[in-house]
């Protein structure tokens, strides 16, 4: 018999007593009553599973959004630019700016940061270090918005909160909406905005049901199945 904690035991009755399915409010209520353990600000997740087929190129549901109220937490952004782009990242808050400098540091393993953006005329530098970015999602790709001849600005945008996705084998999109300390309506609408993001993106080609189902949940609990 696999034992449980008292918070787990806890917590799971109060999300069983809530009913199978939560309306979106709800669950972020019902979120923030939980115990979420010795996490000084835990964070909020968004899991959603979607009717995709990931092998079909055109099936994958991959971007960025900005939400309403940010993720509550300072994200890291480095950019690759030079002249008056470079000049623009800096003064829009980029921690780090450069050119054949930065790619060096990067190659030598240095991957300390949450977001890489880079000017299209950058790419030829940027694009050998697919190996050490790739991996950890920080590989910056036109799709997602983080190649752009308008570095300043979206280096804004994700100092403001800009959320990156992108769904895995399985077809589940998994993303960070904010902070269990959020104010309930203003994490109500950074749920409900991602929702509404990514049924936006639905493929042409999908056949038969796209959204299947939704939860939310803190870094240290459960999920809540969100109604759909």
């Amino acid at each position: 018999m696999v034992n449980t904690s008292k918070r787990y035991t806890s917590n799971s009755e109060k999300i069983a007593a809530a009913g199978e399915f939560v309306a979106v409010g709800d669950a972020v209520k019902l979120l923030k009553d939980l115990d979420h353990g010795k996490a000084a600000e835990p964070t909020v997740e968004i899991h959603m599973r979607l009717g995709v087929d990931p092998k079909q190129a055109d099936q994958i549901i991959r971007g960025s959004v900005v939400l309403p109220h940010g993720i509550g937490r300072a994200q890291r952004v480095v950019v690759f630019a030079k002249g008056d782009q470079a000049d623009a990242a800096t003064a829009a808050g980029a921690d780090e700016v450069g050119q054949e400098d930065l790619a060096k540091k990067i190659q030598d393993g240095w991957t300390d940061f949450d977001v890489c953006i880079a000017s299209p005329d950058m790419m030829g530098l940027v694009g050998p270090l697919g190996k050490v970015l790739g991996p950890r999602g920080l590989m910056p790709s036109p799709r997602a918005g983080t190649v752009t001849p308008d570095v300043a600005k979206t280096v804004e945008e994700y100092k403001a909160g800009k959320v990156e996705f992108r769904n895995d084998d399985g077809g589940n999109v998994h993303a960070v909406v904010g902070k269990v300390n959020f104010d309930t309506d203003k994490l109500t609408e950074n749920v409900q905005s991602f929702i509404d993001h990514i049924v936006g993106l639905k493929p042409i080609t999908i056949k038969g049901t796209y959204l299947l189902s939704i939860s939310i949940s803190g870094s240290q609990t459960q999920g809540i199945m969100v109604a759909i």
